[in-house]
């Protein structure tokens, strides 16, 4: 990769020699992303974190990308040559599935945790995969982008998207619902 320091590694090369045309790599500020399939996904984080010194564990989450499934994404680095590289993947979105990362990186518990709870993604092999932020009994995942947000019907929203709904005098065209929410939800269905 080009912004690497002085005798650090070459990513892209590094990458592609370990695994060919089966993953994309993109230069971003500051490191580099990788997409792996998921098959290959715990494959490619013992790969950054063993032969390209990623053993700094910052984050995981999911991203909820509609008809293309979910994407897992996860940031490392590297102490000794000061590289960031980002790692993702995709689930399916019918079959959210991946392997756990926990083996590689045990930082990762937690946010599997949470992103199990926000978007519905499975982690094989997790060694606790339980509740960790919502109340007891909720249902659903607040981060999928399908998800209907209760408050935003039962209390209007207080910024004012079309000409009227501001309540300052001016008519009201009609009654908008917040984006996502299906016409026959809430108490006025």
């Amino acid at each position: 990769m080009t912004g690497e320091p002085a005798g650090g590694p070459d990513l892209t090369g590094a990458w592609t020699g370990r695994f060919g045309d089966e993953i994309s790599t993109e230069e971003t500020f500051g490191g580099l992303a990788v997409g792996v399939p998921p098959e290959y996904w715990v494959d490619a984080l013992t790969f950054a974190r063993d032969e390209l010194s990623c053993g700094f564990f910052d984050w995981l989450t999911g991203v909820d990308e509609l008809d293309e499934g979910f994407a897992v994404v996860v940031h490392v680095y590297s102490l000794e040559h000061r590289h960031h590289l980002l790692v993702r993947t995709r689930v399916p979105r019918r079959a959210p599935v991946l392997a756990t990362a926990t083996g590689v990186y045990r930082g990762a518990e937690w946010h599997e945790r949470e992103t199990a709870e926000m978007f519905g993604i499975l982690f094989e092999g997790h060694p606790n995969l339980v509740p960790l932020l919502l109340p007891d009994g909720f249902e659903g995942h607040p981060l999928r982008k399908d998800f209907v947000l209760a408050s935003r019907v039962a209390k209007a929203w207080p910024g004012a998207k079309e000409p009227g709904e501001s309540g300052h005098g001016a008519p009201s065209r009609r009654r908008v619902r917040p984006p996502g929410v299906p016409d026959d939800w809430g108490p006025d269905a």
